[in-house]
């Protein structure tokens, strides 16, 4: 699934290509699309019909597209969601879901889901803050995170700092892969009680989270597959330079010990038993 630094490359590749240009129609290509949308289909084409795209902003793993009707255009990618800019003459992809061409003539906005877990809806008057995910925290790289905060909610939860990374009521936009990576620069196991963590622990912690996200960023993301792309269907190329997720027995780049790989929520853990030991009290 697409994380934070994914999302946003592709949120900055919208706000490049897209933004401010009038929309002159939309099409559905399979109605779980837009099953979050209360009009169904024709409620989205028709939510959308000759307006303009002022803005492409993101919280964590979802973005909008404010409209100049004052609502936006909510997505979420699921696991496989993919939105391309293509030109209009371009073949219909083998899991296009929906469409969105423009009065310009000129590239359009595609939504291409292999899975369909992905989802696309017009939130009335959400060009602000979407109500949809109102709840969810900010995440790590927004102006109005507080370290602060975090912290001192962490201290109320019991449970271990990897599931609390991954908690969106929390932080939102840190997934499996980011959180590993975090934890393995900070020398923290992800079973860590929360309730054990010093400030400064936690401070280091989350300056990892966004160094490993600038880094990510830097070179487009981390695409294991053909399921993630940018607004271009370019690859990210992050995954070559990550340390520990998806590293199972091969030597860690600090100290050489084999990385472990432990189930996690349905998931993978990935840590370095050596750089980063296991507390004798430890949460999930």
């Amino acid at each position: 699934m697409p994380e934070l630094p994914e999302v946003e490359v592709i949120r900055r590749g919208l706000e490049r290509f897209v933004c401010g240009r009038t929309i002159a129609s939309a099409s559905v290509h399979h109605p779980r699309t837009v099953r979050r949308h209360l009009g169904g289909a024709d409620g989205f084409v028709g939510a959308l019909a000759g307006r303009r795209f002022e803005a492409a902003r993101r919280r964590g793993k979802y973005l909008w597209l404010p409209l100049d009707s004052g609502d936006a255009l909510l997505a979420h990618l699921g696991m496989s969601g993919q939105l391309v800019v293509v030109p209009q003459d371009s073949a219909a992809e083998k899991h296009l879901r929906a469409r969105v061409t423009f009065a310009d003539g000129g590239p359009q906005l595609r939504f291409v889901d292999q899975r369909t877990f992905g989802n696309l809806m017009v939130d009335p008057r959400g060009a602000t803050l979407p109500a949809l995910i109102a709840h969810i925290a900010p995440d790590p790289l927004e102006p109005c995170f507080d370290d602060e905060v975090f912290y001192r909610a962490l201290h109320r939860r019991r449970t271990g700092i990897k599931r609390a990374l991954l908690d969106q009521s929390l932080v939102s936009g840190v997934g499996n892969i980011y959180a590993d990576e975090a934890l393995w620069r900070t020398r923290l196991h992800w079973a860590r009680p929360t309730e054990t963590l010093t400030r400064n622990e936690v401070f280091v912690i989350l300056a990892a989270v966004r160094e490993v996200m600038a880094a990510a960023l830097a070179v487009g993301g981390t695409s294991f597959d053909s399921l993630y792309v940018n607004v271009n269907g370019e690859s990210g190329y992050f995954e070559r330079s990550l340390d520990v997720y998806g590293r199972a027995g091969q030597p860690c780049r600090r100290c050489g010990t084999p990385i472990r790989r432990d189930p996690f929520m349905n998931r993978s853990a990935y840590s370095c038993l050596r750089c980063q030991p296991r507390p004798r009290r430890a949460r999930w």
